[in-house]
């Protein structure tokens, strides 16, 4: 179970993380987990392109090891990294030096301040102790989840989700990963040319 859009009560249990931006510069901040990889990511790099798009991608580090052409094009088109751990870690079920060791070894190839933990969870003594090891790290959630990982998810209903409640400010979680891609290939071209229809922008996160 999970929900499509991030509730007040969880912001205010975690207010040290960053889960969504300032409302009025009509921004949509698309972020993307899990790759880079052949095809999806490329898929993705296209789109954007169309829409002179800039995004954030929330790379694992043994994928950026894997497909180094690929993390080569997303940087070459300009976008923000983000730090995924490197072998897309579960914080709840991982020791606290564990998960920084885990999260260091990524950022030896990604050299970012940006960081979403997989699956959204994270212990609060990790958040302190990737904190003390790295104070400027801005660490990354969302407030729209557009349930492109779901198989049981229509490509259609996914898109209304994404639609449905996304609004200036929003940070929207897609993945360019091959369990994504049936839906993510329906409803990023779409949703992309509706916001842009709405008079929306797309930007990327910064450190």
């Amino acid at each position: 179970m999970y929900l499509v859009k991030t509730p007040l009560l969880l912001k205010k249990l975690y207010p040290q993380l960053i889960w969504d931006m300032p409302k009025g510069n009509r921004c949509i901040y698309l972020t993307f987990d899990d790759g880079p990889i052949p095809i999806v990511t490329p898929f993705v790099l296209n789109i954007l392109q169309q829409y002179n798009a800039k995004a954030t991608f929330f790379c694992i580090g043994d994928n950026v090891k894997k497909h180094p052409d690929v993390f080569e094009q997303v940087k070459n088109a300009g976008h923000a990294m983000g730090n995924h751990t490197y072998n897309h870690l579960k914080g709840w079920d991982m020791g606290d030096m564990f998960y920084l060791e885990n999260f260091l070894r990524a950022d030896k190839l990604l050299n970012t301040d940006l960081f979403r933990p997989p699956y959204g969870r994270i212990k609060k003594s990790q958040i302190k102790l990737l904190k003390q090891r790295k104070p400027e790290l801005k660490i990354i959630m969302w407030n729209v989840l557009s349930g492109d990982f779901d198989i049981d998810l229509s490509p259609e209903k996914c898109l209304t989700n994404v639609l449905k409640n996304t609004r200036s400010g929003d940070i929207v979680l897609f993945h360019d990963s091959l369990k994504a891609f049936d839906r993510l290939e329906y409803v990023l071209p779409k949703a992309m040319a509706y916001w842009s229809k709405e008079g929306y922008r797309f930007c990327p996160l910064t450190p």
